[in-house]
């Protein structure tokens, strides 16, 4: 066993290779944004049609080729209620694939500095609020989504291992609900901030009076802009090590009716909105426990309102080329 020795974060070098997997999503784009704005001068990123994840022959070569001293693994195949309980196969398979092969090339090629963004669906559905890193594996998960989060599990297990077995100072970080620039303002597949933005949006443009939404409005949920949320991963890659997987959130929710209410203000919606109580709620409150990122050094600059003023500022100058 090669168990970590003396190892201490520090100032990552800037002109090293940085390997971001995923550099095209939501969190991916940001983290690579951030590292351009800190100085970072040689960023690796592969498109899905580059590279196949999946394939583990295409990854060993990719890393020997490249040879990446810091990596970020924020790819993964992902996606909204329905399609993680119809798909519940693709998103365990391919999750999986995608994380062993990357870990294990990166193990193979000597990366430095690895970091596995996962995923808050990864505690049990009834946790004690706020989340602390310690309810991993106390509870049921939730059903419509436990694949994936299995899946995720698993990777901050391979992290633990990778640093027990071979003394790699290799860490995971668990986000909130993110929301920003590059998000999916889907109708059947966004998440319900982006989806709020499309709906009262369009609501605004066509002079709709009254907007329909789902549920009582009374559950309690957090979100993190992404750019938040590069600015904590480059933090913790600079100044926390440790096995266990940090969350990363403000500490702080908001009711979805409240949320409804800043969205309908930031597109200037003038109209009623009302509340269908016939539709799930889902779970009455999910907010991290982010202690242990708060003692690290970090926590939230993007207030909510502001966020999602630019949010939907970048959501109106992108109209032809979001995902929809």
């Amino acid at each position: 066993m090669n168990e970590l020795q003396d190892f201490r974060p520090s100032r990552l070098d800037r002109s090293a290779p940085f390997y971001v997997a995923g550099h095209r999503g939501l969190v991916g784009s940001a983290i690579w944004r951030k590292l351009e704005s800190e100085g970072f001068t040689n960023l690796v990123g592969r498109t899905s049609s580059e590279l196949d994840l999946k394939d583990r022959d295409a990854v060993f070569a990719f890393f020997a080729d490249q040879k990446p001293k810091f990596v970020v693994l924020a790819a993964a195949k992902v996606g909204g209620i329905l399609a993680n309980s119809t798909y519940p196969v693709d998103f365990l398979s391919d999750n999986l694939r995608i994380q062993v092969n990357v870990l294990d090339a990166a193990r193979e090629f000597d990366v430095e500095r690895l970091l596995f963004l996962g995923s808050s669906c990864i505690y049990p559905k009834f946790a004690e609020q706020p989340i602390r890193e310690d309810s991993l594996l106390t509870g049921h998960l939730e059903p419509t989504n436990d694949a994936y989060a299995i899946a995720k599990i698993a990777g901050i297990m391979q992290i633990q291992a990778v640093r027990r077995q071979y003394g790699l100072p290799w860490i995971s970080a668990m986000p909130t609900n993110l929301y920003g620039p590059g998000d999916n303002f889907s109708p059947q597949g966004s998440h319900v901030l982006p989806a709020l933005i499309r709906r009262y949006d369009e609501a605004a443009r066509s002079g709709t009076q009254i907007v329909t939404n789902w549920g009582t409005g009374s559950p309690r949920r957090e979100f993190l802009h992404v750019d938040d949320m590069a600015s904590a991963c480059l933090h913790l890659l600079e100044n926390y090590d440790g096995a266990s997987q940090v969350n990363v959130g403000t500490g702080t929710d908001v009711t979805i009716r409240e949320l409804a209410t800043i969205v309908a203000k930031a597109v200037g919606y003038q109209g009623d909105m009302e509340w269908d109580a016939s539709k799930p709620d889902g779970t009455p409150r999910k907010l991290l426990d982010v202690s242990r990122l708060a003692e690290a050094g970090w926590s939230s600059s993007i207030g909510l309102q502001e966020g999602v003023q630019n949010t939907v500022a970048w959501y109106r100058n992108n109209l032809q080329a979001i995902r929809s």
